[in-house]
């Protein structure tokens, strides 16, 4: 049985029951004319849609400057590591990027976002957005985040030119690939390239979800599916089998020269979310003739969705701007400037759809077709907190030097944090 889609989007998103953390959000007494705002936008890709959503900002905001903390490194792994040590010393910046979902956890029960409710109903954001990532970012009524889009995680990306030259068509299940990968290794190519630790994590929670399904993947993250149950250890056991037909052994030092080696005909696939539509349009790529992409195998139908957010920290030092910033971040027209510039989709469902063009075009429609299954990622912050991500981050990395998936498993059910 599939998870549907709208009111369904929170199955599988365990929703935060936490104690709550303070009241509504400061205003700004001082007319504020600074914004320092901090993000993992600074690779190619990344930074254009940043700066499309910052250029509409400036249009709406005049003589109020943008001061861009952008931290680069993978899926904001190196950003988020930075942050943690400005928020513990009491130097937060006047907004800053998160993962909507479990990913806050942390943050709200150490009081450093304040709530934003107040300004969502100012705004009229709640008629505005799917009920079920309402549901995903409130917390005993507040809500500590603006998401200013919707990505999916899995994409299978491909060089329509190689697998012409191949024979090949993009694989429907997992044992396909593996079919296909000897065949490829063959011909002197790499089945799937590969980057850092978060990607192979970004492929193990795609071949979870390919293998197991919409209803058993999302029961991981709520208690619902055991770790150690015979279908989760074939699940496991075939990730290893997809990583060995991978350059593990060579990673790239990030997704987007991971996805080179493909554009560049060295690999066959590349298993990465939609932010890649917009790393290869940088190239002047055009879509279905330099590059294509289907659902990761096992997965046609299904959207396993993340969304970047914006907060407003406790004690920020121009957050009259701040809350400007937040506007924009919701707004119909920022997210219209942003989405297609970033390779996503708008988390509003009132945006111009006219704006959204090949690869994002169908996006659009399958994020807004009832019969879509949704799910939420793990490595992008919607389904485990901080903490048990890092125990699986731990787990992961021995997972993949030993194949030893019974303690994966068991290494994984045991950090699980109940909130």
């Amino acid at each position: 049985m599939g998870v549907s889609r709208r009111g369904l989007l929170a199955a599988g998103i365990a929703a935060l029951a936490l104690p709550g953390c303070g009241g509504g959000g400061s205003t700004g007494a001082e007319p504020d004319r600074k914004v320092e705002v901090f993000s993992w936008w600074a690779g190619p890709g990344e930074k254009e849609g940043l700066e499309a959503l910052v250029a509409d900002f400036a249009r709406n905001n005049p003589g109020v400057a943008f001061d861009n903390a952008a931290v680069a490194g993978g899926a904001g792994t190196i950003a988020k590591t930075v942050l943690a040590t400005r928020l513990q010393n009491d130097d937060p910046p006047d907004s800053y990027q998160a993962h909507a979902g479990r990913e806050l956890t942390e943050d709200i029960k150490a009081g450093y976002v304040e709530d934003l409710r107040d300004l969502y109903e100012e705004q009229g954001w709640l008629d505005k957005l799917p009920g079920g990532l309402v549901q995903a970012i409130t917390v005993n009524g507040a809500i500590y985040c603006v998401p200013v889009n919707i990505h999916r995680s899995n994409l299978l990306w491909y060089s329509p030119k190689t697998l012409a030259t191949l024979g090949l068509t993009p694989p429907a299940t997992w044992a396909d690939f593996l079919t296909q990968a000897d065949a490829i290794a063959k011909k002197g190519l790499t089945p799937l390239s590969i980057g850092p630790g978060w990607t192979q994590k970004h492929l193990l929670e795609n071949v979870l979800l390919g293998t197991l399904g919409a209803q058993t993947y999302a029961e991981l993250w709520t208690g619902g599916t055991d770790w150690s149950s015979p279908a989760v250890l074939t699940a496991l056991r075939l990730f290893t089998d997809v990583l060995a037909r991978s350059d593990i052994a060579t990673p790239a030092g990030d997704w987007q020269p991971a996805l080179d080696k493909v554009i560049g005909g060295g690999a066959a696939y590349n298993l990465m979310g939609d932010w890649a539509d917009a790393y290869l349009r940088t190239k002047s790529l055009v879509f279905t003739e330099g590059y294509g992409v289907v659902a990761s195998p096992g997965t046609d139908g299904i959207y396993n969705f993340l969304s970047d957010s914006f907060t407003l920290p406790r004690g920020a030092p121009h957050a009259g701007a701040a809350r400007k910033w937040l506007v924009e971040c919701g707004s119909v027209g920022g997210q219209d400037a942003f989405n297609p510039q970033k390779g996503s989709v708008p988390a509003r469902t009132d945006t111009d759809r006219a704006k959204y063009t090949g690869y994002l075009a169908a996006a659009v429609a399958e994020w807004a077709d009832a019969a879509t299954r949704v799910v939420g990622s793990l490595t992008h912050g919607v389904v485990a907190d901080t903490a048990w991500n890092a125990t699986i981050d731990t787990a992961l990395t021995a997972f993949v030097q030993d194949r030893d998936a019974a303690k994966f498993a068991q290494a994984v059910a045991a950090g699980r944090t109940v909130s």
